[in-house]
């Protein structure tokens, strides 16, 4: 059998419609296929090649570790140069009170967490979330994920979970003195990037801080300079008592962590001790990956790059068949109506060359996230391709 024979026979599907598409290597914007053919990617991994493919400050920093050393002992023992060189760079780098991070292995176990760190540290027991939110797969994160779709098939999931709708403030007299923690994207991901309205998360916060609940930011997408800072808050005048995230802060390499102040944090470490484990987060070749990529996110200037590069798009992708365009930054979805619609244009661009994804709950939404470091050519090459595939489909 061949490559993909092989996938379809013994690697889990998630799908009953998995592409196969074979790949041979990846370097920058391109992905390349066994077939000989570059294809420029507008999804960068779903949001996680921050820096492109294969980035040399990433390679080269996991091959200078692997010469050292690789796993040696299970997170929170031992002091590693790049895991604690990590968390020092990510505190100086974000405001007060964030200050301690803890380093897991991706992001849905990094909402997981977060979610038992609110509990403990509050000692409260309800969680309040959002409608259309995606936090991840485990069965916390599912638990509070606002798709009943995606969860039905699961439950039981954790009790005491309530949902309140974005950007309505109406619904905050639901957040109480029994709620231990709000958890909520700073950008609402498989709801299409959905951006929060003017001082919505100022209010928020507010009203967390009057009953005593924590606020859980999930910035697993829109972290590491995606929305032109290096993390969406930043954008929207508060700071969490809990920060999530993943995805890109790897450079391609799979990790998350959950971030917060050193007296919160301590109070996952005791009454019980171990309040969460992980064998290989803080792993130090991951570590080493995701040095190298705050590194280069804070010093290139890509993020100053951001707005510009929003604003070549938005300008670009001007068609009759496009709704709107939501998102921020290099996080755009592009409304095209109906889900049907949408695949068969993502087939086209795929045919010609350019790698285009959907939303997981709205599929009408066709996701751009292409990597920070994608050029203006570039951008206007596959802009083109788009347009070009709605013009062909019907």
């Amino acid at each position: 059998m061949d490559l993909k024979e092989n996938f379809f026979q013994y690697q889990a599907q998630t799908t009953p419609y998995a592409a196969g598409f074979e790949v041979e290597k990846a370097a920058g914007s391109y992905i390349y296929g066994k077939n000989g053919k570059a294809y420029l990617d507008f999804v960068a991994g779903v949001s996680a090649n921050t820096l492109g493919h294969s980035h040399p400050k990433v390679v080269n920093a996991i091959k200078e570790q692997a010469d050292k050393y690789l796993h040696v002992m299970v997170y929170g023992e031992y002091a590693q140069d790049k895991p604690v060189a990590l968390c020092r760079l990510l505190a100086e780098a974000t405001p007060e009170p964030l200050e301690v991070t803890y380093l897991v292995n991706s992001g849905a176990e990094a909402i997981d967490g977060a979610l038992k760190l609110a509990k403990r540290y509050t000692g409260r027991e309800e969680i309040i979330a959002f409608k259309d939110a995606y936090h991840g797969n485990t069965h916390g994160a599912l638990s509070v994920a606002g798709n009943e779709t995606h969860k039905r098939e699961f439950r039981p999931l954790l009790p005491l979970v309530d949902f309140i709708e974005f950007n309505n403030e109406n619904d905050f007299d639901r957040i109480t003195e029994k709620t231990a923690c709000v958890i909520v994207e700073t950008i609402q991901g498989a709801a299409g990037f959905i951006t929060p309205k003017e001082n919505y998360f100022i209010k928020l916060k507010k009203r967390c801080e009057e009953v005593g609940a924590l606020l859980i930011l999930d910035e697993i997408q829109p972290g590491f300079g995606r929305t032109g800072k290096l993390f969406a808050f930043e954008h929207y005048g508060i700071v969490p008592d809990i920060l999530v995230m993943g995805k890109g802060m790897g450079g391609g390499v799979p990790v998350g962590a959950f971030m917060s102040s050193r007296e919160i944090m301590t109070s996952l470490s005791h009454s019980p001790k171990l309040g969460h484990i992980t064998t290989f987060g803080g792993n130090p070749l991951i570590a080493a990956a995701c040095y190298a990529t705050l590194e280069e996110v804070l010093e290139s200037g890509l993020m100053t790059e951001t707005d510009e590069k929003e604003k070549l798009f938005r300008e670009l992708l001007i068609h009759p068949k496009i709704k709107n365009v939501n998102g921020k930054g290099l996080m755009l979805a592009v409304n095209l109506g109906n889900p049907e619609y949408t695949l068969k244009v993502a087939s086209r661009c795929m045919e010609k060359g350019l790698i285009v994804f959907w939303q997981l709950y709205r599929n009408e939404y066709m996701r751009i996230s292409p990597p920070l470091t994608i050029s203006e050519d570039e951008i206007r090459k596959g802009c083109q391709i788009i347009l070009e595939a709605l013009d062909e489909v019907e």
